[in-house]
């Protein structure tokens, strides 16, 4: 049999991407659109890409995916412009070819009795909360009911609106909200200390206290909470589904450099039941159970 691990491997194909659109955004955030039909068809919420971002760079970049669409073959990324691989990225027009690991990872496994999915992504983890959402919109086998949070201290990859869909529990006057998912029907909120028009001001963990401290036991009992973004941030995050009671995922960030479990470069501690355990982000990861990544 093989491990968990193997399995993922077998899902990382080796292509050449082709570059269709490339959108810059305030304070260098990016959203790259690739034609990359092998990764497209593979890819789940929570995996990623592991990019060459120039011929004359040796070390691929590991960025998450935000869309796949399996039909049209493409998957689209959010990146931030830091560091010199990401600066030689950024000025990549269309039909630039770029060469692509990918998918890579075990993604986020949402459970059919916790339909009541609360994702929070902070920065440049807001991808795979959006792939997550888009995702669970089209799944049947349960009564999904997403609520997504961002936050962000610069200006959000995107023109945020007054959101159409009231959610219960949100604090008065946090009505900012991402247009994509407004329109899918997925309600989402906005947090910032920034004072952005709309967003709640503070950090986004509290907004999603405030959230669930308006839900019955009930209603918490159907909650389970997704997760990517600075460590802080998640350590944060982990807290909050502790003092609530719920379960949550989250999906570290780690430098890696092969990002297919050879080199061992981005292990973390890990406790396991048989005791403390280093695993790989990359082909273990980088979804884990937030409780034996971030615990106490």
């Amino acid at each position: 049999m093989p491990s968990p691990a193997q399995s993922n491997r077998d899902t990382i194909h080796l292509e050449d991407a082709e570059v269709l659109t490339h959108d810059a955004y305030a304070e260098h955030q990016y959203i790259i659109k690739l034609k990359a039909p092998e990764c497209a068809q593979r890819a789940q919420p929570g995996s990623f890409v592991h990019l060459q971002c120039d011929p004359m760079l040796p070390m691929r970049r590991p960025l998450s995916i935000m869309r796949a669409n399996a039909a049209q073959g493409t998957i689209e990324i959010l990146y931030k412009r830091l560091g010199p691989g990401l600066e030689q990225l950024a000025h990549k027009g269309p039909g630039a070819k770029l060469s692509m690991l990918g998918p890579i990872g075990k993604g986020f496994e949402p459970h059919v009795e916790r339909p009541r999915t609360l994702l929070i992504g902070g920065g440049v983890g807001i991808p795979p909360m959006v792939f997550l959402a888009e995702t669970l919109r089209t799944r049947t086998d349960a009564r999904w009911r997403p609520l997504v949070l961002m936050g962000s201290e610069i200006p959000f990859p995107f023109r945020a609106k007054p959101s159409t869909i009231m959610v219960p529990g949100i604090p008065d006057g946090t009505i900012a909200c991402m247009p994509m998912l407004d329109e899918w029907g997925i309600p989402s909120r906005l947090a910032s200390l920034r004072d952005f028009p709309g967003c709640f001001i503070g950090y986004v963990t509290d907004l999603a206290i405030a959230w669930l401290g308006t839900l019955d036991a009930d209603a918490r009992n159907e909650v389970e909470v997704f997760s990517c973004g600075p460590t802080p941030m998640m350590k944060a995050v982990a807290a909050v589904a502790r003092r609530f009671n719920v379960p949550c995922q989250v999906s570290l960030e780690e430098y890696m450099a092969c990002a297919v479990g050879g080199c061992a470069g981005c292990a973390v501690r890990v406790n396991t039941a048989s005791g403390p355990a280093m695993k790989r982000v990359c082909v273990d990861g980088p979804v884990f159970d937030a409780g034996t990544v971030l615990g106490d």
